[in-house]
């Protein structure tokens, strides 16, 4: 086999006529490496094994009807380029087709010049959208090659114990509290591991209906409940040879978190309404905020599969636990969003550097995150400063320790006034332009009198009230 013939694409044909199989195979033979398959089964099989750029689908096949092959196909590889024969042109079929993701069909008895077109079509689509995955891929790799942001010991030994576990395929429970990035470390594990290819697929049981979570993790058949219908694959399919991220695990109710024992013992699936087993082959990872040790004791969750998630766990600290990192962090943010948002913001100057280290950040990373891209979004120039950050983070007391959220403020009240009049008059002069007057006429103050305080707090009003507060 020459160098060339190794490039060759693959197209796979799914026929239970072994005359047709053939019929195909010598059309194609010439250009490309050709795999037959009689039932949808042993294709599914072949997909599942080889590398494959176009399928040539039957309409009609035993056991499994090419449209259910169709979005069985797309469950395993959704940049697979599918095409459809049929011996009789429908608009019916070719609407069902185009829905779920065919990219055209053909009718037998075929043109085989019009048959080579479709493909090569087909293969070139399917080469061009791998390409600009590949392109998207390396860009943000380029943009974020460090996606765990900290060089805090606690965060060297997560960074460490990522890499470590995505070599493998074992299931992994990530626990922390709100914001702390437990789904980044989940994306981290199936980038960095052997299922890099294939589908990541969150799912937050808190954002589904309660009566639709059994519908959106395992699928349901048409006329399973009021409204299916149609048949719908769940996520566990949408995974399939990839990684199901399962956030907030801990609020499954009793029902589900029994079918989700199952599937993580049997390896296997029943779509609601359904009553064929359906085999998978998808890493679990989950994520939960809460205590799932006490949620056992209190028999809110299984312990049986609390054991059979915690295979290997990993905790991510809070952001007052690392609080070091706050630079780091906002460094990051800030190239983000100067890209995002076509800015040239230089960063945070020292004080606001210092009020952000001085917060104790309860909602984690994702506040942190929010409040530098509001900051992003509203600020005119090269530098944001403490009247740019949220108020509540501005008059925020001391620099926060491991326990500091449970502590009691230690700030007196004329201490926390003074620092949010500060900011209040910060951001009066900013939008004043820095005219001491009219600052001082919005305020409900005597020029004088915010003179003084300008004084106090160091802050140069300027020597006449054009020249503005600096």
């Amino acid at each position: 086999m020459s160098g060339d013939d190794l490039l060759r694409p693959v197209a796979l044909v799914v026929d239970d006529e072994e005359s047709v199989r053939e019929s195909f195979r010598l059309v194609l033979d010439h250009d490309y490496d050709v795999i037959d398959a009689p039932d949808g089964a042993r294709a599914l099989e072949i997909v599942r094994a080889h590398h494959v750029d176009v399928v040539l689908l039957d309409i009609r096949l035993p056991e499994m009807d090419g449209i259910e092959v169709l979005e069985r196909l797309k469950a395993i590889d959704d940049s697979l380029e599918v095409i459809l024969v049929t011996a009789v042109k429908t608009v019916r079929t070719a609407v069902a087709a185009m829905k779920l993701g065919a990219f055209d069909y053909v009718t037998k008895p075929f043109d085989d010049d019009e048959l080579l077109s479709l493909v090569r079509r087909a293969v070139e689509k399917r080469s061009l959208e791998r390409e600009v995955t590949f392109l998207r891929g390396e860009l943000a790799r380029s943009r974020d090659r460090d996606e765990i942001i900290g060089h805090h010991p606690e965060m060297l030994k997560l960074a460490r114990l990522v890499t470590q576990v995505a070599r493998t395929t074992t299931t992994v429970l990530i626990t922390g509290e709100s914001g702390t990035g437990k789904e980044l470390i989940a994306r981290a594990i199936h980038r960095h591991g052997p299922r890099r290819d294939k589908p990541f697929v969150p799912v937050n049981p808190a954002a589904v209906p309660e009566a639709l979570v059994e519908s959106e993790l395992f699928g349901h058949e048409k006329g399973a409940f009021t409204g299916a219908h149609q048949r719908k694959l769940g996520r566990f399919e949408l995974a399939q040879g990839g990684t199901l991220f399962l956030d907030e695990i801990g609020l499954l109710r009793a029902e589900v978190q029994a079918k989700l024992l199952r599937v993580l013992q049997e390896r296997e699936i029943e779509r609601v309404g359904g009553t064929r087993a359906i085999k998978i082959d998808v890493r679990i990872v989950a994520a939960t905020n809460a205590d799932l040790k006490r949620a056992v004791t209190s028999g809110a969750f299984r312990e049986d599969l609390y054991y059979r998630l915690n295979v290997v766990p990993i905790e991510v600290p809070p952001l007052r636990d690392r609080i070091d990192d706050v630079p780091r962090l906002v460094e990051h943010f800030v190239r983000r969003y100067n890209d995002e948002f076509k800015k040239h913001v230089q960063g945070f100057t020292p004080e606001a550097l210092d009020l952000l280290a001085s917060y104790a950040w309860p909602g984690n990373v994702r506040e942190l995150q929010n409040a530098i891209e509001r900051a992003m979004v509203l600020v005119d120039g090269p530098w944001i400063g403490p009247a740019d950050l949220p108020l509540d983070v501005t008059v925020a007391p001391g620099r926060p320790g491991p326990r500091h959220a449970a502590e009691p403020l230690r700030m007196d009240l004329n201490q926390a006034s003074d620092r949010f009049e500060r900011v209040i008059v910060q951001r009066v002069l900013e939008e004043v332009g820095g005219n001491v007057s009219e600052a001082a006429r919005v305020l409900g103050l005597h020029r004088n009198s915010l003179r003084m305080r300008l004084a106090r707090w160091k802050l140069d009003g300027g020597e006449s009230d054009e020249s503005g507060a600096q």
